[in-house]
């Protein structure tokens, strides 16, 4: 019988797309107040969907990423997704109430970062994705391979760029500088 190993906690974070910078702000403190500190952040990206989110959410649509300082466990991901569903519904209910602009002010991507890959949660099944639980997935979006980050044929465009990169590093280091503090690599459980 195969011997079940310690399972290594992951890094959460989330992407946040909106074409309003005051939004990605609101969008961020929400997070920080509610997932706890932020220890790395992006710039505001471009994002490129090919036109998929024009309608509504808008043009001109920038991403920020949020790395969360606490490691977490990475069977959390379906729910951490759930959540960002209902903050996104909340955001679009105060503008629509402010009639202030598109039908769907933000977008929330959350996963999470481990030394050996960057996992995304989405509720959209294709044959990459592996099914979470309560209608949710997750994608190996990007790969860490002889110490470079790997994108795959199914990689969103935004995701293959040195900025994530250097992002997604940063976490990766982040959590390994956690498990060398203290827990150790892959020890047995």
């Amino acid at each position: 019988m195969a011997e079940v190993l310690y399972v290594e906690p992951v890094i959460r974070f989330c992407a946040v797309i909106s074409g309003d910078a005051l939004v990605r702000r609101r969008a961020i403190e929400h997070l920080e107040n509610h997932w706890g500190e932020i220890f790395h952040q992006s710039g505001p990206l471009p994002f490129e969907a090919g036109g998929y989110y024009a309608e509504s959410m808008g043009e001109r649509l920038q991403k920020e990423l949020i790395g969360f300082r606490q490691p977490r466990d990475a069977a959390e991901l379906a729910d951490w997704k759930h959540w960002t569903n209902t903050v996104e519904t909340q955001f679009a209910a105060a503008d629509s109430a402010a009639d202030s602009g598109p039908t769907r002010p933000l977008n929330l991507d959350p996963g999470y970062i481990t030394q050996a890959k960057l996992v995304l949660a989405t509720t959209k099944d294709r044959d990459h994705r592996v099914y979470l639980r309560d209608g949710m997935f997750g994608e190996i979006t990007l790969t860490y391979t002889a110490k470079r980050w790997v994108h795959h044929r199914w990689t969103y465009p935004d995701y293959r760029t040195a900025a994530v990169a250097e992002f997604a590093t940063a976490c990766r280091n982040h959590l390994r500088a956690f498990l060398q503090g203290g827990m150790g690599f892959r020890q047995r459980g």
